[in-house]
């Protein structure tokens, strides 16, 4: 039976590195698929991995047609048995709404990635439709780790040095600056460096990241026991 399955976790947990094994262990089988993606963090039209593999993908924009284009591919001969769709957390509900709708007419097997909450803790939009939609949702076993080293559950947004929980839901981080070069308000400045971390929740609550940690330990104010380390729970 096909089935739509949504694969989640944090940043750094392996997802698109999954996405892309997946792809290999169907198309070693002789099945065909297409991969999709979008905001990838090396560009257009390519799935990336933070291991250094890559492949071609289409690339999703908002107004992409998943049933439309699949069906087109069928009508034209090309056979399609699954869909790889990664970064699909960016993705529309009506596109997730599609793609339930190719599991159960067309019996295509669907296989999403993606993270589950923005930098503000809040559900993406196409992520909460996944939840509601997918055959099975399942967490990926590789623990990202926060910089204590305890379990990362969050994902920080870092704007030059400083964790942010404002702004835009969707910013491409990573990169160094912003396309437009301009600041989310929409007014021009010197572009802003815009970074990703994964952090525990005790210290994404607490605004700490690797770097605020980093500076508190150098500081001659802050005594070595003032410092908020996570004890790591034995397993």
């Amino acid at each position: 039976m096909a089935e739509l399955v949504f694969f989640t976790g944090t940043m750094d947990c392996g997802k698109s590195t999954l996405a892309l094994q997946m792809d290999h262990n169907h198309a070693t089988r002789g099945r065909a698929g297409l991969i999709f993606s979008k905001h990838d963090r090396a560009g257009q039209s390519v799935l990336s991995s933070r291991l250094g593999l890559s492949r071609e993908a289409i690339e999703v924009t908002d107004d992409l047609e998943f049933w439309d284009l699949v069906v087109d591919a069928a009508t034209s001969g090309r056979r399609v048995d699954y869909l790889i769709c990664d970064e699909a957390q960016f993705y529309t509900p009506a596109q997730v709404e599609q793609l339930a709708r190719l599991v159960d007419e067309m019996g295509l097997d669907v296989f999403a990635f993606g993270i589950t909450a923005d930098f503000r803790t809040e559900l993406f939009p196409g992520s909460r439709r996944l939840i509601e939609l997918a055959d099975r949702t399942e967490v990926l076993q590789v623990e990202a780790l926060c910089w204590c080293g305890r379990t990362a559950t969050h994902n920080a947004r870092v704007v030059d040095g400083v964790m942010v929980v404002e702004g835009a839901q969707i910013v491409v981080g990573d990169v160094g600056e912003s396309e437009a070069g301009e600041s989310e308000a929409g007014e021009s400045s010197a572009a802003p460096v815009v970074e990703y971390e994964v952090l525990c929740r005790r210290h994404y609550m607490r605004r700490m990241t690797s770097h605020a940690a980093r500076a508190a330990s150098l500081s001659p104010e802050v005594l070595p026991f003032d410092l908020d380390f996570c004890p790591v729970p034995q397993r």
